[in-house]
C-alpha cells in the first residue's frame, strides 16, 4: 500500500470513529456492539487487541499502545460474521438515521438515451464532382471563377479546344456521306465513347461543321474547391480542371465521449442548434460512426447528415447536438449509490437486520441521476444511497471482501 493510500485509510477510519463517538455509546458498527441478548464482554472470546486506525497491528494484552500511540481495543471471535452468516458490517438499527444511512431498492426502469454533445459543420465529402478533360488539348478561355465560389449545375468553367475531337467529327461526317447507315451508327457511337454529348453530335450532324471547342461546365451545384483551369494551359487526357462539392446536404461531425460510445448508432435521430440561427433547430440522422477515437479528447466522431436548405449551413459553424433514441429497460440505482475506486466499481448492499456488505458491479449508462447496473446486482436487492462511504471504509479496514461479479442472487 502506498503512503497516500495508507493516509487515506487512516483518515477515513478517524472520520468514522469521530462520527461514532460524537453519536454516543448507542451507535456502534458490527464489532463494537450487539443486539439485545448478545453475550456480555466477559463471556466473549478475545482474539487480540488492535487499534482501528492501524488494524493490521495485533497485540496480546489490553495495555498495549499502537504505533499511532492509541490505546488498543479487543477483537472478539464472534465479531462481524458468524460461522454460518455472510461477511459484512453490522450497524445498530437505531444508529442508521444518525449516521445518515439511506437504503434504496434496485429496480427496473427506463434510462433516457438522450445525449447532448458539440460538433461542427463540414462539407459532405460524398457529394463531390470532378471536372476533367476528356481528351488532350488546351484551355482557350476561362470564366470568372475562383476557389470558394458557389456555382449552379451547368455553370461554365472553361472553354477547351480538343483537336482529337475535331478529327473524329470530320471522319464521322465523311462516313455519313457514304450513305451506309450501319457505318454511320458505328461512327456516331465512337464519338459518344470519346465523351461527346448527344447534343454536340446532333449539332455536328445537322450543320455539317466540326466543333473541336467545348465549354466545360459544373455537373452539380456547389462550391468550387479547386480550380486548375488557366488560359493557354495544355491539358492531358483525364487532367482535372476543377473539383466541386455539393452543398445540398452537409455533415455535422459531433464529438461523443468514449464512455457514451455504446449509446450511438447509425440511423439514430439527431437535432442540431446553432448560434447563427437562435431558436431554430435542424434535424438529421447519424450516417456513420467513425472507427477511430481521438486520443487527446477521448471522444469518438459521429457523422450526421443535415439537409442544407438555402445553403445557410456553412462549413466551420459550431453546433450543439442532441442525440435521441429510446433508452430501453435497465436495472437502475441512484448514481450516488455507486462507488468508483478507479480499479473497480462497488455498491454497498443492505443484507438485512442492519448488516451491510460491499458488492462489485459493472455500471453502464447514466442519466437523470440514475445509473444502469449491467452486472453484479439483481432486481429487488437493496443498496445504500447515502452514508455508503462510511460503511465502505469500515469494510476495508476490517478486511471484508466484496461480493464478486456473477455472485448476485
Amino acid at each position: 500500500m502506498s503512503m497516500d493510500a495508507t493516509m487515506a485509510a487512516r483518515w477515513r477510519a478517524g472520520l468514522l470513529a469521530a462520527v461514532l463517538i460524537a453519536g454516543g455509546g448507542g451507535y456502534w458498527l458490527g464489532q463494537r456492539g450487539g443486539a439485545a441478548g448478545a453475550p456480555s464482554a466477559s463471556e466473549r472470546k478475545i482474539l487480540y487487541w488492535y487499534d482501528p486506525m492501524v488494524p493490521l497491528e495485533h497485540y496480546d494484552n489490553p495495555d498495549s499502545l499502537s504505533s499511532m500511540g492509541m490505546k488498543t481495543i479487543p477483537k472478539y471471535a464472534d465479531e462481524g460474521a458468524a460461522a454460518d452468516a455472510a461477511p459484512g458490517v453490522n450497524v445498530d438499527p437505531a444508529a442508521m438515521q444518525s449516521l445518515g444511512i439511506r437504503v434504496v431498492e434496485a429496480k427496473m426502469g427506463t434510462l433516457s438515451a438522450g445525449l447532448t454533445v458539440t460538433g461542427s459543420i463540414e462539407f459532405n465529402q460524398r457529394d463531390v464532382a470532378i471536372v476533367q478533360a476528356r481528351s488532350g488539348g488546351f484551355v482557350s478561355r476561362v470564366y470568372a471563377r475562383a476557389p470558394g465560389d458557389v456555382v449552379r449545375a451547368g455553370a461554365p468553367i472553361a472553354d477547351v479546344q480538343l483537336p482529337e475531337w475535331g478529327g473524329a467529327q470530320t471522319e464521322f461526317l465523311a462516313v455519313k456521306r457514304l450513305g451506309k447507315p450501319e457505318l454511320t451508327a458505328a461512327a456516331r457511337q465512337r464519338l459518344r465513347l470519346m465523351g461527346m454529348s448527344d447534343s454536340l453530335i446532333s449539332s455536328v450532324e445537322r450543320t455539317g461543321r466540326t466543333n473541336g471547342t467545348i465549354t466545360v461546365t459544373s455537373p452539380i451545384s456547389g462550391v468550387i474547391q479547386t480550380l486548375d483551369a488557366r488560359a493557354g494551359v495544355t491539358l492531358a487526357q483525364g487532367q482535372t480542371l476543377a473539383q466541386v462539392t455539393g452543398i445540398g446536404t452537409v455533415w455535422l461531425n459531433a464529438a461523443v465521449p468514449e464512455a457514451q460510445a455504446g449509446s450511438v448508432r447509425v440511423g439514430q435521430a439527431a437535432t442540431a442548434s446553432l448560434t447563427a440561427f437562435p431558436g431554430e433547430t435542424f434535424g438529421g440522422r447519424i450516417v456513420a460512426v467513425l472507427p477511430a477515437a481521438q486520443a487527446d479528447s477521448r471522444t469518438i466522431t459521429v457523422r450526421i447528415e443535415l439537409v442544407n436548405r438555402g445553403g445557410r449551413l456553412r462549413p466551420g459553424m459550431f453546433a450543439q447536438v442532441a442525440l435521441g433514441g429510446a433508452g430501453g429497460a435497465a436495472l437502475l440505482v441512484p448514481s450516488e449509490a455507486v462507488i468508483r475506486t478507479g480499479a473497480r466499481t462497488l455498491v454497498m448492499l443492505a443484507t438485512g437486520n442492519g448488516r451491510f456488505r460491499p458488492a462489485e458491479v459493472r455500471a453502464g449508462r447514466e442519466g437523470g441521476r440514475q445509473t444502469e447496473i449491467i452486472e453484479g446486482l439483481a432486481v429487488g436487492e437493496k443498496v445504500v444511497a447515502s452514508g455508503q462511504f462510511l460503511l465502505d471504509s469500515e469494510a476495508s479496514l476490517t478486511g471484508i471482501e466484496a461480493r464478486k461479479l456473477g455472485a448476485a442472487q
